[in-house]
């Protein structure tokens, strides 16, 4: 199955399924998708979405961040607002890897209380998205895929499927592709996206950051449950019963 998602109106979507994980395991496909904003779905892009399994959306994007939709959003979708970043938060390096690991070091507080949106998230699949889909959404999938056990060269291919994902869309905007701002800030630091990326995963303990961050053990149980399947060579369905206990966010 191909990871790379073609819902009309989205550029950046991808299920986190179909990963080879530890202890002969693989990551479930359609427990979690990760995506750009989806107010820019067509009613085929939302049916889509809908086939594909999705019941709860986890929307990352600060207040403010947040247009019109198109209004096709069908029924039986859940939208939680868990936004990683505070309305005016200045983060350094933001919009570059190079401020990934020092929000997660800074802030484990904002990531735990995403996963534990997405750990108590009722069957079905789980939509996570920002507004490219890159680097907040980025961040959620690699502490997922590292708690599910992925290793560290499929969650570094992972991020870097983004960069030309997300090259249409800015040709679409007429706007200059943000990739070359990327390339251009991280070159001035005298580094890489890969080096980036490896570096922050070279020896993350992602369950040890959650709980830091105040994510708990019947959590951090669930979500393995919800990540990864016995890899026996086949899809699995997404939906999974879970514990489900205050999540933190707003549901609207």
């Amino acid at each position: 199955m191909d990871r790379d998602l073609a819902w009309d109106g989205c550029h950046n979507v991808r299920d986190l399924g179909g990963l080879r994980a530890e202890g002969g395991r693989r990551t479930r496909w359609g427990a979690v998708i990760r995506s750009d904003t989806p107010d820019r779905l067509t009613e085929a892009g939302w049916a889509a979405a809908a086939a594909h399994g999705v019941r709860t959306i986890v929307d990352l994007r600060t207040p403010g961040e947040h247009r019109a939709g198109t209004g096709f959003r069908p029924p039986g979708m859940t939208v939680v607002d868990v936004p990683l970043h505070d309305p005016g938060e200045t983060c350094r390096h933001g919009g570059t890897p190079l401020y990934l690991r020092p929000f997660l070091e800074r802030r484990p507080d904002r990531c735990a209380r995403v996963l534990r949106v997405i750990a108590q998230a009722p069957p079905g699949g789980v939509l996570v998205h920002c507004v490219a889909g890159r680097d907040r959404t980025g961040l959620i999938a690699m502490l997922l895929l590292a708690l599910a056990g992925v290793g560290a060269p499929d969650i570094l291919a992972d991020y870097e499927r983004s960069a030309a994902r997300l090259s249409p869309l800015y040709a679409r905007l007429g706007q200059p592709d943000d990739d070359l701002r990327v390339r251009a800030y991280l070159a001035g630091a005298g580094t890489t996206a890969r080096e980036v990326v490896l570096a922050l995963l070279d020896g993350l303990d992602a369950e040890d950051r959650l709980r830091a961050g105040g994510l708990g053990t019947s959590d951090l149980a669930a979500l393995r449950a919800r990540l990864t399947v016995v890899d026996e060579g086949r899809g699995e369905d997404a939906g999974v019963v879970v514990a489900v206990e205050d999540g933190g966010g707003a549901a609207r």
